[in-house]
């Protein structure tokens, strides 16, 4: 999530691969320490991804660069109210 050049298709293209090896790692009962550490990995990633999704769009909807937009750090987006 560094290129702040990714377009909205690149985006879209990034949430889909993470949400997919979200719900693989998932999919079992038993975790070790290091696919729990993953999936939460997966889900900060997921945030930011969603974050600089949102941000495009509202630069677009009032006439800025979406371009401009940048990944915001992890303690940042984590500490949005949902």
């Amino acid at each position: 999530m560094t290129d702040s050049a990714m377009d909205e298709k690149d985006i879209l293209g990034r949430i889909s691969a993470l949400v997919d090896e979200e719900h693989r790692l998932r999919e079992g009962t038993e975790h070790t320490e290091d696919q729990r550490a993953r999936m939460q990995q997966l889900e900060v990633q997921l945030d930011q991804c969603w974050d600089l999704l949102r941000q495009r769009r509202a630069k677009r909807q009032y006439g800025e660069d979406p371009d401009e937009a940048q990944p915001r750090p992890e303690r940042e987006v984590e500490g949005y109210l949902q």
